[in-house]
């Protein structure tokens, strides 16, 4: 079984979750595709050599209701091809989609995959 490495990491802006917070006009999508942004400038990839986003949102409703990594992935300029899966379980979302990411990549199902977590309560 191939071995599955973690080669960077991303933090987004925090900021208090209610009506008048820091981040109350940034959509959830617009932060995660400012990580994902991050991670492709920072690491000088090719994103179309990236086979899934994976990314965990614990409350998939209104605007994270979708395939919010899907969306992530267009909105920061990923090549079109690079698939996005959005996992829901709770608070351990996060950590769900980055396991994924990573036993997809030990299975041979991926060559290079992102995991994280997004979310938005403003």
């Amino acid at each position: 079984m191939a071995e599955a490495f973690i080669y960077d990491h991303v933090r987004s802006p925090r900021g208090k979750g209610r009506p008048d917070g820091a981040l109350r006009e940034v959509s959830s999508v617009q932060l995660a595709a400012q990580v994902l942004g991050a991670i492709a400038d920072r690491s000088e990839i090719d994103t179309a050599l990236i086979d899934d986003v994976v990314l965990g949102c614990a409350q998939p409703v209104g605007e994270q209701g979708g395939n919010i990594a899907r969306s992530a992935v267009l909105v920061a300029g990923y090549d079109e091809g690079v698939a996005g899966m959005q996992l829901h379980r709770f608070c351990a979302s996060a950590l769900e989609a980055v396991n994924t990411a990573a036993a997809h990549v030990m299975a041979g199902q991926s060559d290079a995959a992102i995991g994280g977590g997004v979310e938005s309560m403003s």
